[in-house]
């Protein structure tokens, strides 16, 4: 076998869930993606909507299984020494698909090569081969040590868990429950007085409404602190329920900046400005809040961008008056308020 040498890591990622504009729950799934040459794997694979089998959600079992699979400690689980790579961020079921690739050694070297889309327990490489991808070949003790760390030390679990502090209970109720539809814990409170150490380092995040004085954020700020627990603060910026989600979901994210597909969001002047680092599909959607408070919801754009930056002209009627915009890939989401 002949290829040159590639690099070969490991980095956290994310498959962001997510309240999107339709109403439906989108599943949010941590990950660890595989980094070829400095840069993300999926990131050659377009706009896919996938993750890897190392997800944080497996049984510890699976997750220990799917790591020995890939060290060639186990027979592959699918025919022609083939293992998938990527593969249904909801179901992860092979009916819908997955990336998959023969993996084999050579020498103290080990090969990915023959990606393909799969949908059955036979690869058709000649309709579904991904051609310009690979063949890699992996230095064998590069290779190892990377995967190897993942069973010699448990990853510090994401805190995918927030507190929410406002003063329309009935409004955090509904984030709360639609939180907790795709994965992340919520509990409601005005005060963390008293409350022990332990408990505070589950929150990843802490929330607060618009209605939340400076001398409240200041004492729950001081609590987190005195208990040395690091979290990321957000301020609502509306009583929007799905941009609060959203707003809560990029706070979460622990992803690297330079291994995100989705790294700035501008809003003013009438467009949105947006940059991706691969083809990816984005979604952009408005948000505004009318004289009587009520929500108007619009789809501006839904469409696969190139890398670099894009400005997409917004309809005026969608971000009149107090606006917000939500942009969504596969793997992260950013909010702005409407500048004027």
């Amino acid at each position: 076998m002949s290829a040159a040498y590639a690099t070969f890591g490991l980095a956290p990622a994310m498959r962001a869930g997510g309240v999107l504009a339709n109403g439906v729950f989108q599943v949010h799934r941590d990950f660890v993606d595989f980094i070829v040459d400095g840069r993300p794997l999926l990131f050659q694979l377009s706009d896919l909507d996938a993750v890897s089998p190392l997800a944080s959600d497996v049984p510890p079992a699976i997750f220990t299984a799917q790591v020995r699979s890939l060290l060639l400690e186990a027979d592959a689980p699918l025919p022609g020494g083939r293992y998938v790579i990527y593969g249904c961020p909801d179901c992860a079921d092979l009916a819908c698909g997955a990336v998959t690739a023969a993996i084999a050694r050579d020498g103290d070297d080990y090969i990915w090569q023959d990606f393909a889309w799969q949908t059955d327990e036979h690869a058709d490489l000649e309709l579904n081969g991904y051609h310009g991808i690979g063949p890699f070949r992996f230095q064998g003790d590069e290779y190892r040590a990377a995967l190897g760390s993942l069973l010699r030390e448990a990853a510090e679990a994401p805190r995918r868990r927030v507190l929410l502090v406002g003063a329309r209970v009935a409004l955090l109720a509904r984030l709360a429950a639609a939180l907790r539809t795709i994965g992340v814990g919520a509990d409601i409170t005005d005060d963390v007085d008293g409350v022990p150490a332990d408990e505070l380092r589950a929150y990843g995040a802490v929330a607060f409404g618009r209605a939340v004085g400076e001398e409240q954020r200041a004492g729950i700020r001081r609590a987190f602190t005195d208990a040395g627990v690091d979290v990321t603060y957000v301020d609502g910026l509306a009583p929007i329920v799905p941009l609060l989600v959203a707003q809560i979901e990029h706070a979460l994210d622990r992803s690297p900046l330079d291994r995100r597909r989705l790294t700035r969001l501008v809003a003013a002047d009438g467009e949105a400005g947006v940059e991706v680092t691969s083809p990816c599909r984005v979604q952009l959607t408005a948000y505004r809040l009318d004289r009587l408070y009520r929500t108007h919801t619009h789809e501006v754009f839904d469409g696969v961008l190139e890398p670099g930056r894009h400005r997409i002209p917004l309809d005026a009627k969608a971000v009149k008056g107090e606006a917000f915009v939500v942009a969504r890939t596969s793997g992260s989401v950013l909010v702005e308020p409407m500048a004027r």
